[in-house]
């Protein structure tokens, strides 16, 4: 069944602007090799402000942009890597009714940072069997738990704090959902994982640790118990399946790789995303990399705020074809095209 939409608008709602030089002593005991990851600022969220709040202010921006309001939209689809405010809660039933969506569906998506790229195919799949469904809400937020989550310490990436929408209509012309591929290799499922606070080791299970996600280079030592062959291997995996995922998204939409417009991919750090473009066979000027080091990683936002910005700026044509892409703790690869 042949499923036709595009991107009618967009939205977005970001933490106060943060300089990475400024505020890394806070976060680290190395600023320097934070400083190294080529990131300028970052977003940080007031205190008082959640996940939803971000999510809200984005998709009603992203409604405004397209001119529709909550009462025409079928689907909300929230794409999250954090934990939002609470447990045993619904951060995308929240969402809609806070938007004002009554009469949508909501589903929420939790496939760590690939979550915004892998939306589309839901959104795909929905209208494909919802021929009622005219209109889709997507949203990538993300609020770091600072409490849990060091933004400098667990990847090498700055965490940031803000939300992206997109208004998917359906026979949209701009912004044309092409394909999706998702790639997952379940043998990393546990190397991001926090050991307390889940069913296993609850909360106040008789340990006086910290309770936080470890840093990147503790968790490579345990996860791969110190091999360095299994982590290499780790490294040279995750770095093949972001190409692959690409050029298995190219072949499905008979889209060459170097035809490419544009890899929109998450705001990695700079060397990471001049392996990507290196790995395609793509120009380093075709990547997203300078909007990435001026906001940070922002989690399943990314590629909407990067792609909008893109469009503002001119820089993408009608016509153009662009990559999104992502890798996510999981761990996943995911890549959708659209086409301008």
């Amino acid at each position: 069944m042949s499923v036709r939409f595009g991107i009618a608008g967009f939205g977005e709602a970001l933490g106060e602007l943060v300089e990475v030089a400024a505020a890394a002593p806070r976060f680290t005991a190395d600023p320097d090799r934070v400083r190294g990851l080529g990131y300028r600022t970052f977003h940080r969220a007031a205190d008082d402000v959640g996940l939803v709040d971000l999510a809200v202010a984005a998709g009603r921006a992203a409604l405004t942009d397209a001119c529709v309001t909550a009462a025409d939209i079928d689907l909300v689809v929230l794409a999250v890597s954090d934990i939002a405010e609470y447990l045993y809660w619904d951060p995308a039933a929240a969402t809609q009714a806070r938007v004002g969506a009554s009469r949508a569906e909501a589903l929420l998506l939790n496939q760590a940072c690939g979550g915004g790229v892998a939306a589309f195919d839901v959104v795909a799949g929905k209208f494909a069997v919802h021929p009622e469904f005219e209109t889709a809400l997507l949203i990538g937020a993300n609020r770091v738990c600072e409490p849990y989550w060091n933004r400098m310490e667990v990847s090498n990436c700055v965490f940031s704090d803000g939300a992206a929408a997109a208004v998917l209509r359906r026979e949209h012309p701009r912004g044309r959902w092409l394909t999706s591929e998702i790639i997952t290799d379940g043998r990393y499922a546990d190397f991001m994982r926090m050991e307390i606070g889940g069913a296993a080791h609850p909360f106040g299970a008789g340990t006086a640790e910290r309770v936080q996600v470890k840093a990147a280079a503790d968790r490579l030592r345990e996860f791969f118990e110190g091999d360095p062959r299994r982590m290499f291997e780790f490294v040279t995996v995750t770095r093949d399946r972001g190409r692959e995922v690409v050029e298995r998204a190219c072949a499905r939409a008979g889209v060459a790789v170097e035809a490419l417009a544009r890899v929109v991919g998450f705001h990695d750090n700079q060397v990471a995303i001049a392996e990507l473009a290196k790995d395609l066979g793509l120009p380093f000027a075709r990547t997203n990399a300078a909007l990435a080091m001026a906001h940070g990683h922002l989690g399943c936002a990314d590629q909407l705020l990067s792609l909008s910005r893109h469009l503002a700026e001119g820089e993408l044509v009608n016509g153009d074809v662009v990559a999104l892409t992502s890798t996510g703790a999981g761990m996943h690869w995911a890549c959708t095209l659209l086409q301008i």
